[in-house]
């Protein structure tokens, strides 16, 4: 390496890595942020990439470190003003900047990403709102010459608006944040991947080990594609190792899962300084074997922070203070905390601020009075967090782990008493029996079925259904009002079942082997079921780890006079 390059220097690298395909490269050789994940100080690439079909598309521009550089070299590439789109794995203020350039120079390229994100850029450039389009799961862009790119929306507590990105015609899939490494090196594939895992286990220890559960979720999402690489936003483009590499984050996620201990991180962040608080002490737990689940309380639903905070062993709140008092979103969830955890967990506060801090000592102030025991120091950092800050924080997690651990006897048998129970209880939920049924759904040309029991009638005047249905069951191509399906009821004695999973896949029709038909509404009616409704979903509600979806019967058919119900018997209400 040049002495040049480690004083600073910073360049754009640009290689062919498929038809009509580029990646544009923005290299630092030195430590880019303060942040926890940089502070290996291997450097950093921020890769971005270019299709140009019929259609010209840029993936995942840099943030403002790098804006100046790349569009000159995006620049010497095409003619920016002819880009037709943006394609955002997920947004940021960092990325904004870059991102305002491009629209200003690429006045006909519309901005794609997920509906957070477009929701947020929205609000950021009001004068664009026009050019601004959010895709769903599944949802398709053809750029022409078979690059017919499909999106696969993957959101996490620490990118609620995280977007994947395939292109079947050169098998790429576009990861962003997931299968990626801080380092900087010449190498653009990863030849020589075994040097490469501690950057990798790093780089997923800091970002997604406290957010395990929906990286678990994330990869059954993008398991269905047959990709030849992965290109992720960070480090090399990941060719020789694709199946080590996807093993491995299952093994990792497994292993945050599989700890004895886990604490809750809770936080909300005006202008990200809290939030790389929270990513900090997350990073200090992890280092010291306790499993670590974050929750941003700006995105999190209620009944989900109150279900993470029953189960946890101990958890910490982080706040900003906005006009003298936290946000409300943290006052909700303390107010969640303080009415549902057991006053024998452990506790922590931390939080950023610009004048007084006062939301802070609220939170703290409220905690002692209501005789938690706190594990760690309460930790209060001005403006931005500093490398120091960060260190601070890291201590912090550190001594939060070792304090937890020193009650793992008498937590232990606490929730051993505690499950006896739970346990109990799930017998009894599982004696509640339910119709078997399929329900058909459409995507096009694409024919989807979820097998399920959890139905029943929920109205009689309009006649309407309830249905509980998991993201992980494609629960998109039911999630807005005016979406249709056919609920298939089926016979007892007709083994239709094995045919049907209870999460579809993408492209695979379990329909072909079987008898149906058409019904009014497009979806697929099974002629060997006992009855069938056409439904059109009217009102959901997300509750817990299910989303329930109201619908209005449009009209229906008993198949099979004297035939008898499907029903589906349980032996325990903690799984299907």
């Amino acid at each position: 390496m040049t002495s040049s390059r480690l004083k600073g220097f910073r360049d754009v690298q640009v290689a062919n890595i498929g038809e009509n395909t580029l990646i544009l490269r923005s290299r630092t050789w030195e430590r880019l942020k303060f942040e926890v994940e940089y502070s290996r100080q291997k450097g950093t690439t921020a890769n971005s990439y270019l299709i140009q079909a019929d259609k010209k598309a840029v993936i995942d521009p840099p943030g403002e470190s790098f804006t100046g550089i790349y569009l000159q070299q995006l620049q010497e590439q095409l003619d920016i003003s002819t880009l037709d789109y943006i394609i955002l794995g997920h947004v940021n203020p960092n990325r904004e900047v870059t991102l305002r350039e491009l629209l200003s120079l690429a006045l006909g390229a519309t901005v794609i990403c997920s509906r957070p994100a477009a929701n947020a850029l929205k609000s950021a450039f009001p004068e664009w709102e026009g050019r601004i389009q959010a895709v769903r799961f599944a949802d398709t862009l053809d750029l022409g010459q078979k690059h017919q790119l499909s999106f696969y929306t993957v959101p996490t507590p620490r990118w609620p608006d995280g977007l994947c990105t395939y292109d079947p015609a050169t098998q790429i899939l576009y990861t962003d944040k997931f299968f990626g490494a801080h380092i900087c090196e010449d190498a653009l594939f990863d030849q020589d991947w075994k040097k490469l895992d501690p950057e990798r286990h790093y780089f997923f220890e800091c970002l997604h080990a406290p957010q395990a559960k929906q990286v678990e979720a994330a990869l059954d999402k993008l398991a269905v594609l047959t990709a030849r690489c992965y290109a992720p936003g960070h480090g090399p483009v990941v060719l020789y190792s694709l199946s080590r590499f996807t093993y491995d984050y299952r093994k990792w996620c497994q292993a945050q899962k599989s700890q004895d201990l886990k604490v809750a991180v809770l936080y909300t962040s005006a202008y990200g300084s809290t939030a790389s608080l929270a990513h900090a002490i997350a990073q200090g737990l992890i280092e010291n074997n306790v499993s670590v689940e974050s929750i941003n309380c700006e995105v999190a639903d209620p009944v989900d922070i109150s279900g993470v905070v029953e189960a946890c062993d101990g958890f910490i709140i982080g706040s900003p203070t906005l006009g003298g008092h936290p946000p409300t979103q943290i006052q909700t969830a303390l107010g969640i905390v303080l009415s549902r955890a057991a006053k024998t967990k452990l506790v922590g506060v931390f939080g950023s601020y610009g004048w007084s801090g006062e939301a802070i000592d609220l939170i703290a102030g409220k905690l002692k009075d209501a005789n938690y025991s706190f594990g760690c120091e309460t930790i209060r950092v001005r403006f931005s967090p500093t490398v120091e800050a960060l260190e601070q924080c890291q201590a912090a997690g550190a001594s939060f782990a070792q304090n937890l651990k020193k009650t793992k006897k008498l937590r232990t048998f606490r929730r051993v008493a505690s499950e006896a129970k739970i346990n109990r209880t799930e017998q009894a939920v599982g004696r509640i029996i339910g119709s078997l049924c399929v329900v058909s759904t459409r995507d096009l040309d694409s024919h989807q079925g979820i097998l399920t029991s959890w139905v029943s009638q929920a109205t009689f005047n309009p006649p309407g259904i309830m249905i509980a249905i998991s993201q992980e069951q494609n629960a998109d191509l039911m999630g807005e009002p005016g979406e249709q399906f056919v609920l298939n009821i089926l016979e007892e004695n007709r083994d239709l079942r094995r045919y049907f999973g209870g999460q579809s896949r993408i492209g695979e029709n379990p329909f072909t082997h079987l008898g149906t038909k058409t019904a009014d509404n497009g979806c697929l009616i099974l002629t060997e079921a006992l009855a069938y409704l056409e439904c059109t979903v009217t009102n959901i509600l997300e509750c817990g780890d299910r989303y329930l979806i109201y619908a209005v019967v449009d009209q229906g058919e008993v198949l099979e006079l004297n035939g008898v119900t499907a029903v589906e018997h349980r032996k325990s209400g903690g799984c299907y």
